[in-house]
C-alpha cells in the first residue's frame, strides 16, 4: 500500500501544476514508510543496526519529509532545522536505549514522543494555513489523529518504564498500535491528495476565468460574475455601472517600443484600474487594450469619479520607464435588471467610441441612461 500511494503521489507531482507544491515530498515521505516496514518487518533475519536503528532512522525521515511536504503545499518556508533536529535527537536516543543502556520501552517513547512533534506541527500548519473547506477538514483531521495515536503510544508506555512486560513482543496493545499507525499513514496521504486536488480545483478554475498577462478577469470570468450581480440587482434593485476602457493608439506603443513594452503597458493599465475600485468592483481584460470595469451599486456620478481617478493616476503615477500613454472611458448605468450583459456592453463602447471621436484621453457617459434618470 505504502508503494502504490508513493506511485499515485509521484504520478501526481509529474502532472499538477508547478505551483502545487509539496507533493514530491509527500512522494519521498511515504516511500521512507514503505522502507522503514521492510526494515522492522526483517527484524531476526537481517543484523539489528538494519532493523533497528535504521529502520527508525527511515522512519523519522519519513514523517520529516511530509512536514517539509505540508510546509511547501501551503507556501511556508521548510524548517529543515527542526527535520535535522528531530531524527538526529530520535537515532542518538535508539542507540541509546538500544546500545548503551538497553530498554525498549523508553526507547517506543523517545521515537513516540518525536514522532508527535512531526506530526502535530503538520496538524497546526493546516489549522492555520488550510483553506476553510472539506478537503482541509479531513486532512486536518486525520493529521490530528496520527498525532494522537502516536500520542496515546508514547503516554501509555510511560507507565511499564522499568519493566519487561511484553507489551512490544507481538501483544495485542503492539499489533493495534503497529495497525493503526499503518493505516493512518495511508490514510494521510488520501487527506493530502484531497487537499492538492482541492488546489488544482480552484488553479484551474482561476486560469479559465483570469486573464494571463494581467491577472484580471476575462470574458468568462466577467460573465460569471455579471450572472451573480444580475440576480442580485434584481432583488435589491441597485443601480450599477460599467466603464468601457482603452488604451489610445496602443498599437503605436508596440510598433515603437515593442511587443514586451506593450504587455507592461498592460499590466500596468490594469493595476491602476484595480487600485482604483472598491473591492466589491470587478475589472476584466476583453481582449488587445481593452478593459471593462462593473462597479455595483454605483451612480453614474461615482462611475464619473472612478473613471477621473484612473485617467489621472495613468497620467501622474505612470512609472519613469514606461512610455506615455492615454486612455478613452465610456460609461453606461444600468437601466433595467433584465438587461443582458451584451446590450450594456454595448451601451458602454457607444459611449467609448463618442470619447474616442472627440479627440481621446477624456470621458464620455451614454446619454440615454442619463436621460431615463436611472442612475
Amino acid at each position: 500500500m505504502y508503494a502504490a500511494m508513493s506511485i499515485v503521489l509521484f504520478s501526481a507531482k509529474q502532472n499538477f501544476p508547478l505551483g502545487i507544491k509539496g507533493i514530491g515530498y509527500w512522494a519521498l515521505g511515504t516511500l521512507m514508510f514503505m522502507v522503514a516496514g521492510i526494515l522492522y518487518g526483517a527484524r531476526g533475519l537481517v543484523p539489528d543496526w538494519l532493523s533497528i536503528a535504521c529502520a527508525n532512522l527511515v522512519m523519522f525521515w519519513g514523517v520529516g519529509f511530509l512536514l517539509i511536504g505540508t510546509q511547501k503545499f501551503y507556501g511556508r518556508p521548510p524548517t529543515w532545522w527542526l527535520f535535522h533536529l528531530v531524527w538526529g535527537i530520535g537515532i542518538a536516543n535508539v542507540i541509546w536505549w538500544w546500545l548503551v543502556t538497553p530498554d525498549s520501552i523508553s526507547r517506543v517513547i523517545a521515537i513516540s514522543s518525536l514522532l508527535f512533534v512531526l506530526y502535530f506541527a503538520q496538524f497546526l500548519l493546516i489549522a492555520r494555513y488550510g483553506e476553510r473547506h472539506f478537503s482541509t477538514y479531513l486532512f486536518g483531521l486525520l493529521m490530528l489523529l496520527q498525532s494522537a495515536v502516536v500520542l496515546i503510544r508514547s503516554v501509555t508506555c510511560l507507565k511499564y518504564v522499568g519493566t519487561n512486560p511484553g507489551v512490544l513482543d507481538g501483544g495485542v496493545f503492539n499489533v493495534s498500535y503497529l495497525a493503526t499507525f499503518s493505516v493512518m499513514a495511508q490514510m494521510l496521504t488520501v487527506g493530502f491528495m484531497t487537499a492538492a486536488t482541492r488546489r488544482l480545483q480552484i488553479l484551474l478554475e482561476q486560469r479559465s476565468n483570469l486573464d494571463p498577462l494581467t491577472g484580471v478577469l476575462n470574458r468568462r470570468g466577467f460573465a460569471e460574475i455579471y450572472a451573480k450581480e444580475k440576480a442580485r440587482m434584481k432583488r435589491d434593485l441597485l443601480p450599477r455601472a460599467l466603464l468601457s476602457i482603452d488604451l489610445d493608439f496602443f498599437k503605436s506603443i508596440n510598433d515603437h517600443f515593442g511587443h514586451a513594452m506593450g504587455d507592461r503597458v498592460l499590466i500596468h493599465v490594469a493595476s491602476t484600474i484595480r487600485e482604483a475600485l472598491r473591492d466589491t468592483d470587478y475589472v476584466a481584460r476583453f481582449g488587445g487594450e481593452e478593459f471593462i470595469a462593473l462597479l455595483p451599486d454605483a451612480t453614474a456620478e461615482r462611475a464619473l469619479t472612478v473613471a477621473s481617478r484612473i485617467q489621472a493616476s495613468v497620467r501622474e503615477a505612470r512609472p519613469d520607464d514606461l512610455p506615455a500613454y492615454t486612455i478613452s472611458i465610456g460609461i453606461a448605468c444600468q437601466t433595467s435588471p433584465e438587461e443582458n450583459l451584451d446590450s450594456f456592453l454595448l451601451r458602454a463602447d457607444t459611449a467609448l467610441y463618442r470619447a474616442k471621436a472627440a479627440g481621446r484621453d477624456r470621458v464620455e457617459v451614454n446619454e440615454p441612461a442619463i436621460r431615463l434618470g436611472f442612475c
